[in-house]
């Protein structure tokens, strides 16, 4: 199986998990797009959804998915997205989109938070995939001096302008051996708007996109 075949196959393999009549939670990136394709399969079946980014917006309005604004919404059950990197502790690096800050958010309300992967996304220790940090522009070289400090090579992400008109820092020459600690850290500095470290709340259930069919991972 190709690559895209595989995230195709855990985008459909998430619909198990979305109960009739709920709003669902949908991320953002090639992963979530295939879910947002198996969601249309039952969009009369659900309420509607709650969206990560202005990207998967447009697509769940094409296919005529109603969207809801998170502040309309009490409760949340599920938010099914992609990972750039998760660990066996189910803990993810995410943001390769530029979309963290919102998924972070989208991740926070949801009741379970189902992330669908490839299995060239699983890894043992987080930070061979650049970690992406949102900052107001105002405070990039500020922030960017703080992760060298903390063992970082910070990369200002040229030409990208996140949803909510920030900048952002992919963070290379990380081995996360903490990655609840790290995210604190960095949520900590002044300017940072969020980091894609989804540690503190991670996943719930993986499903990982095998050669051999979907593996289910749970927490």
């Amino acid at each position: 199986m190709t690559q895209d075949e595989l995230k195709k196959a855990v985008g459909w393999a998430a619909l198990k998990y979305v109960q009739p009549d709920a709003v669902v939670g949908v991320g953002t990136g090639s992963t979530a797009t295939h879910f947002i394709d198996a969601l249309a399969t039952m969009k009369h079946q659900i309420k509607g959804a709650v969206s990560s980014s202005e990207a998967s917006t447009l697509k769940l309005k094409a296919l005529n998915i109603p969207v809801f604004d998170l502040n309309e919404i009490d409760d949340l059950a599920i938010y099914v997205d992609g990972a750039d990197e998760i660990n066996p502790q189910m803990q993810v690096i995410k943001g390769g989109g530029a979309a963290l800050t919102r998924e972070k958010i989208v991740a926070a309300v949801a009741d379970k938070f189902v992330c669908i992967a490839d299995v060239s996304k699983e890894v043992d220790v987080l930070g061979r995939f650049p970690l992406p940090v949102e900052v107001i522009p105002m405070a990039r070289a500020y922030v960017a001096r703080e992760l060298v400090k903390l063992g970082g090579l910070p990369e200002y992400r040229q030409h990208v302008v996140t949803d909510n008109g920030n900048i952002i820092l992919d963070v290379h020459n990380l081995r996360i051996l903490d990655p609840i600690a790290l995210e604190k850290t960095i949520n900590a500095l002044p300017g940072v708007v969020t980091v894609g470290l989804f540690a503190t709340r991670g996943a719930d259930i993986a499903l990982i996109g095998m050669p051999d069919g979907v593996k289910t991972i749970k927490k």
